[in-house]
C-alpha cells in the first residue's frame, strides 16, 4: 500500500459506498480524480472499466459486474462485444493493455440515438429478438451472437480468444458459431469470422493459448487439439495445452501467473516425462516467444515438427 496516502484520504476513502460509484459520487464524498488514481494505485480501488469504481475488497462476480454496468449503461441500450463478453464471463475479453488505459463499455444504442459521453462507446447493431438477453435489468447480447460479433470485429487473433473463452463459459462449440455465422453474410469481417468460428475450441485455457493455435494452423500443420492427454508417472494423465497425437508434438504455454519460479521444479519434470518418457517433441512457449520484436514462435514450433518427423519416420524404418 502507498505509505504516503494521508489520514484525511482515508478516512474519505471510508465514506465510499460499498458499491460500484461514478466519479461524480465521489466528489460528493470528496474524493478528486487525483485521490481515484491514488487510490487505485495504492489497491483500495479498482476501475473494471471506465467511469466506475469499485472498492477492491468485493469479489468478482457476475452480479458485480452487472452492478457496474448498471450504473452507466442506459436501460434501453445493449451490451455488446469485448463487454458483453466480459459480463458473460469471459475474464480476459477486455483489451490488451486494460489494466493501463481502462476502455469504454461497448454497447448499442437505439437507432438515431448516439451516447457521446466519453464512459460508453455506443454504435448501431442489427439485432433480432435471440440476440438479447437480459441480466438483472441490464440487457447483453447472447453468448452465440457475442462470439459472432467479436469474431468478425476484432483483431483475428484477439477474436479467437475471445470465442475461446466465450466456448468455454456458454458451452458454445465450432459448429453452433457456424451456424450461426450464416446469418452475417455481407456484413463486415464475416469472412473471418467463419473461419475463426470453424476453429473455435473451449479446451483452450487463455488468450495465448488460443493465439498458439492459430498460428499453428497458420504454418499449415494439421489442425491440433486442445487438452490432449499423456499418462503420467502416477498413473494419471498429464493434458498438453496443444497437441497432434499422431507425431507426438505439442506446446505447453506458460503463463507468469501459474508458470513462475514457485512451479518451475513441478514444470521441469512434467516436461521431462514428456519427452524422455513419451517420447513428445514439446514446445514450452512464455510470452516473450508470443509478442513483442523477439517473438520465434513459429520458428521454436517447425524445428519441433521437424524433429517430430524425423523421429516419426525413423520409427517406422524400424518397424518394417
Amino acid at each position: 500500500m502507498d505509505v504516503h496516502l494521508t489520514d484525511r484520504l482515508l478516512e474519505r476513502m471510508l465514506m465510499a459506498p460499498p458499491a460500484p460509484f461514478t466519479p461524480t459520487t465521489a466528489r460528493q464524498i470528496g474524493l478528486t480524480p487525483r485521490d481515484l488514481r491514488r487510490l487505485v494505485g495504492a489497491g483500495l480501488l479498482r476501475r473494471p472499466v471506465r467511469g466506475v469504481y469499485v472498492p477492491a475488497h468485493l469479489p468478482d462476480s457476475l452480479a458485480l459486474r452487472l452492478a457496474v454496468l448498471s450504473v452507466v449503461v442506459p436501460e434501453d441500450c445493449v451490451v455488446t462485444d469485448r463487454t458483453a463478453a466480459w459480463l458473460w464471463g469471459a475474464d480476459m475479453a477486455l483489451p490488451p493493455g486494460s489494466h493501463l488505459t481502462v476502455p469504454p463499455v461497448s454497447v448499442f444504442a437505439p437507432r438515431n440515438r448516439r451516447l457521446r459521453n466519453g464512459v460508453v462507446a455506443s454504435g448501431q447493431r442489427d439485432l433480432i429478438d435471440r440476440d438479447v438477453a437480459e441480466l438483472d435489468g441490464v440487457l447483453v447480447t447472447s453468448v452465440i451472437r457475442t462470439a459472432c460479433d467479436v469474431g468478425r470485429l476484432l483483431p483475428r487473433y484477439q477474436a479467437i480468444g475471445v470465442m475461446d473463452a466465450l466456448a468455454r463459459v456458454g458451452g458454445l462449440d465450432a459448429l453452433s458459431v457456424s451456424e450461426e455465422m450464416r446469418r452475417f453474410r455481407g456484413y463486415r469481417g464475416v469472412i473471418q469470422g467463419r473461419e475463426l468460428a470453424s476453429y473455435l475450441d473451449a479446451g483452450a485455457d487463455s488468450p495465448p493459448e488460443s493465439e498458439a493455435r492459430i498460428r499453428w494452423i497458420d504454418l499449415g500443420l494439421p489442425k491440433p487439439r486442445t487438452q490432449v492427454p499423456v499418462p503420467n508417472p502416477t498413473g494419471g494423465w498429464f493434458y498438453i495445452d496443444i497437441g497432434l497425437e499422431e507425431r507426438r508434438l505439442g506446446v505447453e504455454y506458460f503463463g507468469e501467473a501459474f508458470h513462475g519460479p514457485q512451479q518451475q521444479a513441478s514444470d521441469d519434470s512434467r516436461i521431462a516425462w514428456l519427452t524422455k518418457v513419451e517420447t513428445w517433441q514439446i514446445v514450452v512457449v512464455r510470452r516473450r516467444n508470443l509478442y513483442g520484436r523477439g517473438q520465434d514462435y513459429e520458428t521454436l514450433l517447425q524445428r519441433a515438427n521437424q524433429r517430430a518427423l524425423r523421429e516419426l519416420l525413423e520409427h517406422r524404418s524400424v518397424s518394417t
